[in-house]
């Protein structure tokens, strides 16, 4: 692989002129949340959307993912629909939209009435350079496990007419999870270490993702890394792992996040 002198760094740069640094068809995962709209700013840096997803493209490996982690500003009354853009921005160069999911807040910060309702989360637009190469899904307790369904009738889902039939077996006591996803925001230790971040997303809403599209020994991309979340977590689950950031303040906040999980893993592992 010709990324080592990458790999498992937080690298401090430019993402565009290091994405083009990267092997083609190396990443297996990228999970990112860019500065969208304005709504986070960004130490006066450009945003070079479109050209930062071509290279994601370039880079990641067949039946690879990325993340997209994005929500819309309210401009002048108006939200403005800058995620769907970029969505479509993907699918156009030649990604698959494998999923539209919600990544909801448990704690929204509170917001002044606009004649709207809170806004309580972000779109995790899921797109895969072809077909995924690798799904574990995250399994959930079923709310009716072993219930006999009798005279229930489910949809199926066929690529016909889709009908509704019978079942009759038990309820199974586990189901795949849904596509929202909610998380508690900056409460948890893990997550207070990123707290001088203007924006970042729970160590959990990572693991998850890293879980879900990956195994053991993957390669996981940052390009827009911050506070360190998405490396940190590729760590912890033995995934190898690149971040870049613009900044030099975050780069030094996530190399210290390292240090400080490796020296807790010493600490563990000396009481053990």
């Amino acid at each position: 692989m010709k990324n080592n002198k990458f790999l498992n760094k937080i690298l401090h740069g430019d993402c565009v002129e290091i994405l083009k640094k990267i092997s083609e068809n190396s990443i297996d995962l990228v999970i990112t949340s860019p500065p969208y709209d304005n709504l986070r700013s960004y130490k006066g840096y450009k945003f070079e959307f479109e050209k930062i997803a071509e290279l994601l493209f370039k880079v990641i490996s067949p039946g690879g993912i990325v993340v997209w982690v994005v929500g819309d500003a309210t401009i002048n009354g108006s939200e403005t629909g800058t995620s769907f853009k970029q969505a479509l921005f993907f699918q156009k160069i030649g990604f698959n939209l494998h999923d539209t999911m919600i990544f909801k807040k448990q704690n929204p910060i509170p917001q002044i009435y606009r004649k709207r309702y809170s806004n309580e989360f972000e779109y995790m637009f899921v797109f895969s350079k072809g077909t995924v190469k690798t799904h574990n899904p995250i399994m959930v307790d079923s709310l009716h496990a072993g219930l006999k369904l009798g005279s229930t009738t489910y949809k199926n889902y066929s690529k016909n007419d889709q009908k509704r039939t019978k079942f009759a077996n038990p309820v199974k006591n586990k189901k795949i999870k849904g596509n929202i996803w909610q998380y508690v925001v900056g409460k948890k230790k893990e997550d207070q270490e990123a707290k001088n971040h203007s924006a970042p997303f729970p160590c959990k809403l990572a693991e998850d993702h890293i879980l879900s599209w990956t195994k053991k020994g993957d390669v996981v991309l940052d390009p827009m890394c911050g506070s360190g979340t998405t490396c940190r977590m590729a760590k912890v689950l033995n995934r190898k792992f690149i971040g870049i950031d613009i900044s030099k303040e975050y780069v030094k906040m996530s190399e210290k996040r390292l240090r400080n999980l490796e020296s807790n893993q010493k600490k563990l592992f000396d009481n053990y």
